[in-house]
């Protein structure tokens, strides 16, 4: 990485930590370069105008004045990313949002980086593997997580009895091929992971559901299922 690329890499770390700002070591560790390295690029970013001040104190550090950047630039390889990430996954949760999302980027950019996303894209070919798509249900599963709203499932248990169910939603998860809703279960009173192919129906309701600390109430994820995180 070369001194330019630090500086903007230094500065988007930066734009993204928010309020909190990175400290000194933070910076080096994560670039690969010495404290004093960075105290230099700062100072060259200071000089160029950027809207930077240290923040004192224990765990203090850069902090970025995010009210007077201009907007976020986004360019066509990111764009072309997101791109690529939907495409791939389509069955993803909230799989709708992130196509208005990548919309409202698409419209927001520059022309010409606009251009460049199209370009990218169009020479990342895809074999998307066939699989089931999700159910009917998953746009209420997707809002009851989002809103915190209680369920009330029609639901099929692996020995085909079907039953009535309200659950309180608390996270969706994949793993051994399938989707799950993690939720506890009025009926049973207990937290459950109920497989969303075997739900019929899905009911979302404006009762407001208490929160259930997935990791608590329903155990460590498996393996090859983690969290989702929006921050390296």
């Amino acid at each position: 990485m070369n001194r330019t690329e630090r500086l903007y890499a230094i500065a988007e770390e930066l734009r993204a930590a928010g309020p909190s700002g990175r400290t000194g070591s933070w910076l080096a560790e994560h670039l690969e370069v010495s404290t004093r390295t960075i105290k230099r690029d700062i100072e060259a970013l200071l000089q160029a105008g950027l809207p930077l001040w240290a923040q004192a104190g224990p765990g203090g550090g850069y902090v970025l004045d995010a009210v007077s950047l201009p907007p976020l630039n986004i360019t066509g390889a990111e764009a072309a990313a997101i791109a690529v990430a939907l495409a791939a996954l389509p069955a993803l949760p909230f799989a709708v949002d992130g196509r208005s999302a990548l919309s409202k980027v698409l419209a927001a950019m520059p022309e010409a980086e606009r251009v460049e996303a199209e370009a990218i894209a169009s020479r990342l070919w895809l074999r998307v593997p066939e699989r089931a798509p999700r159910p009917a249900v998953a746009r209420a599963l997707d809002e009851a997580v989002r809103r915190q709203r209680v369920l009330v499932l029609r639901y099929a248990d692996p020995s085909g009895e079907v039953t009535d169910r309200a659950v309180e939603p608390a996270a969706l998860a994949a793993t051994n091929g399938h989707w799950y809703l993690l939720a506890w279960c009025r009926l049973r009173q207990g937290p459950r992971w109920f497989r969303t192919d075997r739900i019929e129906s899905a009911h979302l309701t404006t009762e407001k559901a208490p929160e259930h600390d997935a990791a608590t109430v329903f155990g460590t994820p498996p393996a090859d299922a983690r969290p989702v995180t929006l921050r390296n």
